[in-house]
């Protein structure tokens, strides 16, 4: 594990330019994970105003990009036998959390939980978003105590915390790479490896 980003990126700076080059590079699709040889510009055809996130920050950046990486579809999809197991008798996507599954912008959004329970519940967003963006939002967040690093070709943001009602933990999750960003929030639901296998079904050769 790589030692943490520099608490402040200022994106004109040489070093994180420089830094920003070696990213990319770092982040070009292997023939396993490209969908195809031309670039996907995603641009969204309307964009849902975001809701505010668990922890109380600000909701994650999104916008058109040019990626080689195609949004899934399929919130069970993105998940391999060992986690779907631990969440063996959760819910996914009761309608009762509201529009799941493809939104209007391509975004994904996976909810696994009982409605109306007060803890207990694991959501996952991945959607577009400009590079710049992303690098500000994980600065701020490593301004909270978020812990950042650069795994799997991208770069990973995590914290955990006490509920503040209930005797649980609750932890947000976030990774970013070639255009694609990936946030997880939970509360008392955390299966082993669920990020892992999130990074390695829509990047095969990233692990």
């Amino acid at each position: 594990m790589s030692a943490p980003f520099p608490r402040r990126v200022l994106v004109a700076a040489p070093a994180v330019a420089a830094l920003l080059v070696a990213l990319l590079a770092a982040c070009a699709p292997t023939p396993e994970a490209a969908p195809s040889d031309t670039p996907t510009s995603a641009t969204p055809s309307s964009t849902p105003t975001p809701a505010a996130t668990a922890d109380g920050a600000p909701p994650v950046p999104s916008g058109p990009v040019l990626s080689m990486t195609v949004l899934p579809t399929d919130c069970s999809a993105i998940l391999d036998d060992a986690v779907l197991a631990q969440l063996e008798g959760v819910p996914l996507n009761d309608p009762g959390f509201g529009e799941t599954g493809v939104l209007s912008d391509r975004t994904l959004r996976c909810v696994w939980g009982q409605p109306g329970a007060d803890t207990t519940r694991l959501e996952t967003t991945i959607n577009y978003a400009p590079e710049n963006d992303v690098l500000d939002y994980f600065n701020a967040r490593m301004e909270e105590g978020f812990v950042c690093y650069e795994p799997a070709g991208g770069l990973r943001c995590e914290k955990t915390w006490q509920n503040d009602a209930f005797p649980v933990t609750d932890g947000r999750t976030l990774f970013y790479r070639d255009g694609v960003l990936i946030d997880t929030q939970y509360s008392n639901l955390a299966p082993t490896g669920y990020t892992t296998a999130v990074i390695r079904a829509i990047w095969p050769s990233a692990l």
